[in-house]
């Protein structure tokens, strides 16, 4: 009978640990204003997802690239994530005589010409500049992607 209570006394406290010990990493997303912040003070690279709630695309592009262990080692080791959803109330750049909606954050971001979505952008700091990329890419397209904006990126520090 003894040992019939220890185990249900220590069951649930083994699941638990359990769940806890299987928690799966994820990217460490923030909001455009912080993200282009950090990403100029460090001279990480920036990916800024541009998403919206009603997207298919852009969710199973959540629920498979960005889930993937490798593409969230990458981004959160060599990149600065940044999530931004233009339909979204918000300013940015708040606190600017500049500051702009997220309809006018995407015009400026998309020089003026939109894509869709889920579009990505990749900046560099280095040089400021902006990369536009339309469209859903499963964890190769993604990663093939990373490795040509991280290129440029090594050019333009071995010029300086």
């Amino acid at each position: 009978m003894k040992r019939i209570l220890t185990i249900f006394f220590f069951i649930p406290f083994i699941v638990g640990l359990s769940s806890i010990k299987g928690e799966s990493p994820k990217i460490k997303w923030v909001d455009f204003n912080t993200g282009l912040a950090q990403a100029q003070q460090t001279g990480k690279l920036a990916v800024i997802d541009c998403y919206t709630d009603w997207c298919g695309w852009c969710k199973v592009m959540d629920k498979k690239t960005f889930s993937d262990p490798k593409i969230i080692e990458r981004i959160n080791e060599k990149y600065i994530a940044i999530k931004f959803n233009p339909e979204k109330p918000g300013k940015y750049f708040a606190g600017s005589k500049d500051s702009l909606s997220g309809r006018q954050l995407l015009m400026a971001l998309s020089n003026n010409k939109p894509s869709g979505y889920p579009t990505f952008f990749f900046f560099v700091p280095q040089d400021a500049k902006l990369f536009q990329l339309p469209g859903y890419q499963d964890v190769n397209q993604f990663g093939a992607t990373m490795n040509n904006i991280e290129k440029y990126q090594a050019q333009i520090l071995t010029e300086n």
